[in-house]
C-alpha cells in the first residue's frame, strides 16, 4: 500500500470521487452536493490522499479542508474530513485507518487543532471506524445540518483540546 498526496480532480481520485457518490446514491437515493473544488484541498489549507495498491490501482481516497468558525457550525481550526471511500473489494485491510491517521497528521502538522467529520446513519460501517479511532458526536455542521439522517462527529487534534 502507498498513499500519495494528490489533487482532488486528478483523475485517479475523481474516478474514486464517482464511486463514492455511487455508493451515497445506493444509500440515500442521491449524491452529495456539498460544495466542493479541487481548491479547497491545497496545501496549506487542505490535503488530497490516495491509496494505491501495490500493482498501481487506487483504492481509496480521503482529503480534509481548513474551516473556521462560521455560520454552518464550524469552529476556528477545524479539518473538515472530506470523501474517505475505500472501494469495496479492499475493505477490510485497514485502509480506511491508516488513511485517516495520515489525515490527521497533516492537518494537526498545518496548524488545525480538531477534525471534524459529516456522516450519515446509512453508514454504520464509517460510525464504527471513525467511533473507534476516538471520534465523538458533535453539534452537526456543514450543509447536510438540518438532515435527520446526518451524524456529524469530531476529534481534538492536540492534547488539551476536549470534543
Amino acid at each position: 500500500m502507498e498513499i500519495r498526496r494528490t489533487r482532488y480532480d486528478a483523475p485517479d481520485a475523481v474516478k474514486l470521487n464517482d464511486l463514492v457518490q455511487q455508493e451515497y446514491v445506493r444509500r440515500y437515493g442521491d449524491g452529495d452536493v456539498s460544495p466542493m473544488d479541487a481548491a479547497h484541498f491545497e496545501p496549506p489549507r487542505g490535503l488530497y490522499l490516495l491509496v494505491y495498491d501495490p500493482d498501481g490501482t487506487p483504492v481509496a481516497s480521503g482529503g480534509w479542508r481548513a474551516q473556521d468558525a462560521s455560520p454552518e457550525g464550524f469552529a476556528d481550526g477545524d479539518a473538515e474530513i472530506k470523501r474517505m471511500f475505500v472501494v469495496p473489494q479492499a475493505r477490510g485491510r485497514g485502509l480506511a485507518r491508516a488513511l485517516l491517521a495520515e489525515l490527521e497528521a497533516t492537518a494537526a502538522a498545518a496548524g488545525r487543532t480538531r477534525m471534524v467529520l459529516e456522516t450519515g446513519l446509512r453508514q454504520p460501517e464509517a460510525i464504527a471506524l471513525y467511533g473507534s479511532c476516538g471520534y465523538l458526536s458533535v453539534p452537526k455542521f456543514g450543509f447536510y445540518r438540518h438532515d435527520e439522517l446526518s451524524l456529524c462527529m469530531g476529534k481534538g487534534l492536540t492534547a488539551d483540546l476536549r470534543i
